[in-house]
């Protein structure tokens, strides 16, 4: 696809001048626009034949000009509702982005929950000085990782290296790495859930993801295990998670992300037992890195996009997933 002036680019990630230079230096003949993903109206999003950000879907619903939209996040929940998009509109996802951000934030969480380190930060500001007793160790332990893309694999890789024997489960069959002990898909789910010391998930949120941690699943679980969530909120049974942590059967959980968010204040998830809860923060923006990836993502995009090459990221409408 050859450059052409008339194409009009609307940005509405965060960007800095040097951001700006790098995207236009890859469609140097087209009109940029940059506007906060927070002031886009509709006209404007109707405007635009490429879009860089996420913009509201209802904003975009009904778009007949769009050829492409790239978002900035790995996840893509709104977009692949049928109508939001034109059926011709190639539809891009930012993974890569986040790996090294959110699988440092699962280590740190779920050493402060095997650590109880929780628990002394609780009595930290009361001036208590108590002794929580024994803690559990990654060395030696099995790791399940549930939704085995980016995120997953990146935190697989750091589990290895600490010495935990790490499974995977992904939806499509594909070749093991070595960092892995194997390699699974969906239909071994509550045979890995038995064996597992932690489990994690980085499950995306569609209709086959959903609540697919319950309450037989929690029950599958070994007692004594921990369990992780940075995937999406709708994965989980919140009330059974809950139910699963006040009981012991489980002995710690960390969760990045809740059904609903924001979590409200009456939810019993809050008073859940070796529970640590950040409210979706552990991407976003707020490692430097995420942010310089994502825009890399998108210049390197930018420049298939008028060159006409294949884009990476290609996300499928039927699936909600990145074409493999």
């Amino acid at each position: 696809m050859a450059q052409n002036k008339d194409y009009k680019i609307l940005v509405v990630l965060p960007v800095e001048d040097r951001h700006k230079e790098l995207l236009k230096s890859s469609a140097t003949d087209a009109d940029f626009e940059f506007i906060p993903a927070k002031d886009v109206t509709e006209e404007q999003a109707h405007e635009a034949d490429i879009i860089i950000g996420n913009v509201a879907p209802e904003l975009i619903r009904g778009t007949s000009k769009l050829k492409w939209l790239q978002l900035n996040s790995a996840g893509t929940d709104g977009y692949t509702t049928e109508g939001v998009l034109p059926k011709e509109t190639l539809l891009t996802n930012a993974t890569g982005a986040y790996g090294l951000a959110i699988s440092e934030h699962m280590i740190g969480s779920l050493l402060c929950i095997m650590k109880k380190l929780h628990l002394y930060g609780a009595d930290q500001p009361k001036h208590v000085w108590n002794d929580y007793g024994n803690v559990a160790s990654i060395y030696g332990s099995k790791t399940l990782v549930v939704g085995f893309g980016d995120i997953g694999s990146e935190f697989a890789v750091r589990m290895h290296a600490l010495g935990s024997q790490v499974t995977g489960i992904r939806r499509n069959k594909t070749e093991k790495p070595d960092y892995l002990e194997a390699l699974y898909q969906m239909d071994a789910f509550y045979e890995c859930l038995r064996t597992a010391d932690i489990v994690a998930t980085c499950l995306p949120g569609t209709k086959e993801t959903y609540h697919i941690f319950d309450k037989k699943a929690f029950a599958q679980m070994k007692e004594g295990a921990f369990f992780l969530n940075v995937g999406r909120g709708s994965a989980v049974d919140s009330y059974a998670l809950a139910d699963a942590l006040n009981s012991g059967h489980l002995a710690g959980a960390s969760v990045d992300v809740t059904e609903p968010e924001p979590l409200p204040s009456d939810h019993p998830l809050w008073d859940a037992k070796n529970l640590l809860i950040t409210p979706h923060i552990s991407g976003n923006y707020h490692l430097k890195e995420t942010h310089e990836r994502i825009v890399r993502i998108a210049a390197d995009n930018l420049d298939r996009f008028m060159r006409g090459e294949k884009l990476r990221n290609v996300v499928d409408f039927a699936t909600g997933y990145r074409k493999l």
